[in-house]
């Protein structure tokens, strides 16, 4: 009966290693289509931040006001 619970652990413990090689395997393969990403489309990124200084500086300023009116 230890014997057979031992195997059952044995084989819960190989398959949760597995996944969670996998799931490391996984999250550096993103990693890196990520950082390739930003350097292939860097001037399409770059546009973006740009355009969202704006908006930024407008949200910055409503909160800066919110907190003031208090």
């Amino acid at each position: 009966m230890a014997e057979e619970i031992k195997q059952e652990e044995k084989k819960t413990d190989s398959k949760k290693l597995f996944w969670t090689a996998f799931k490391v395997i996984l999250g550096l393969v993103f990693l890196v289509l990520g950082i390739a990403a930003v350097i292939r489309w860097f001037w399409a990124l770059k546009i973006v931040f740009e355009g969202c200084i704006g908006l930024f500086l407008i949200l910055a300023g409503i909160i800066t006001l919110a907190i003031a009116k208090e």
